[in-house]
């Protein structure tokens, strides 16, 4: 006689046996939207391990629990991201497991992706058109190539005007390096998407604080084809918001001040050194490992690698100076010291930090990383030039550590 209370285990494992041997993506997926157990068909399409998979939920995305258990089998289309930021259009069918009234009953999910392109071309169209914020479609050059009502009508102008412009012409002035910085990390292949905020200017002159969201489109052989931008429109929030501020001066991925914050205290720096003496350091840090990793891995696994660098860099430095991510593999420090003994020892304990095996994602990586150093006492120092002599030490040092 079998056990009941035993039943829903020995269900999921025979579950589990038919998955595996499925060329078909699959997920077994608890009521509360937690993966059980996906079989290798959809690793492969979400482009994530299974770990990633059963923290993230995102295999378990779609009809709620209780629809399933009204309707029965459920099916949705939808827009599935995968790890390295690439999105495929599948169809998601989701059915019930077990009884109902079993608290232990699964739910069975499969993808089926669209092979169609013109229906999958037809449903992107769709939720351009009626996105409630601003939506458009850029070529590598910044030249708009497509427009939803929403944008044109955030920006006043009408759809014709705003296609024979580029991104820069709506940009107002003193965001544009920002935002042609974003564009550069992106176009690198460091990351697929930015996050950042700027003001783009309405036609009639006036500035509009947006929260632009940019990502890469890539083409048939993989490389960037064109971007996908989405705003939303801050307004008043700006001026009183302060997780709003904090996003504006910090990189969103590591947490660490981004390159605007990280230039205002470098120029603090120098102004104080007329007063307190000692030695300004600047060191510039570039992760020799993360194309590979993101190459390998994916941007995921990437990803978790550059938040590593960045716990590794603040506990170097502690309270006595800023850390920075100043673009996609490069970070930069920058720190008060006694004299330059103190910058180089800074150095030293800084690059033995960023020499460790690390495990991200449950992949162990090698992280290295070359570590460059400019130092200043002067307090007329031009900021740049102390960059760039940070720069040119830390290639030196890339391209040959050991005479370094």
């Amino acid at each position: 006689m079998t056990d009941r209370t035993s039943a829903p285990a020995n269900v999921a494992l025979l579950w589990r046996a038919v998955l595996d041997q499925s060329l078909t993506p699959m997920a077994l997926v608890t009521p509360m939207g937690r993966c059980v157990h996906v079989n290798r068909a959809c690793v492969q399409l979400f482009g994530s391990p299974p770990e990633t998979l059963a923290t993230s939920g995102e295999a378990g995305a779609g009809p709620p629990d209780e629809l399933v258990l009204r309707r029965g089998d459920t099916t949705v289309e939808r827009r599935l991201q995968r790890a390295d930021g690439s999105v495929r259009w599948v169809t998601q069918c989701v059915s019930l497991i077990g009884e109902p009234r079993c608290e232990r009953h699964l739910l069975l999910v499969q993808f089926h992706e669209i092979e169609d392109p013109f229906r999958a071309e037809q449903l992107w169209l769709r939720v351009f058109a009626n996105a409630p914020n601003g939506m458009g479609m850029m070529d590598l050059g910044g030249r708009w190539t497509a427009v939803n009502d929403a944008l044109c009508e955030l920006l006043g102008y009408s759809r014709d005007e705003m296609l024979s412009m580029r991104f820069c012409d709506v940009t107002y002035p003193a965001d544009l390096a920002a935002s042609n910085d974003a564009l550069a990390e992106l176009l690198s292949g460091w990351v697929s998407s930015a996050r950042l905020k700027k003001r783009y200017r309405h036609r009639d002159g006036h500035p509009i604080w947006v929260m632009v969201s940019c990502s890469v489109v890539p083409g048939p052989d993989g490389s960037p084809a064109s971007f996908v931008v989405q705003c939303e429109e801050l307004s008043e929030r700006c001026a009183v918001d302060p997780d709003l501020a904090h996003l504006a001066l910090h990189d969103p991925l590591t947490g660490l001040a981004n390159r605007a914050l990280f230039t205002d205290r470098l120029e603090q720096g120098l102004a104080q050194l007329a007063r307190d003496g000692g030695v300004l350091a600047v060191l510039v840090a570039d992760v020799d490992c993360l194309k590979p990793v993101n190459d390998g891995y994916g941007h995921a696994v990437g990803d978790q690698l550059l938040i590593a660098v960045a716990d590794q860099l603040l506990t170097s430095v502690g309270t006595s100076g800023t850390v920075a991510r100043i673009g996609g593999d490069e970070f930069a420090v920058v720190s008060h010291v006694p004299g330059v003994a103190a910058a180089e020892r800074l150095r030293e304990r800084i690059t033995r930090r960023l020499d460790v095996d690390r495990v991200a994602a449950g992949h162990r990586l090698r992280l290295r990383a070359s570590v460059g150093l400019a130092t200043a006492a002067d307090p007329c120092t031009c900021p740049k030039e102390l960059m760039h002599r940070a720069d040119r030490d830390m290639y030196r040092r890339k391209r040959s550590p050991r005479g370094a």
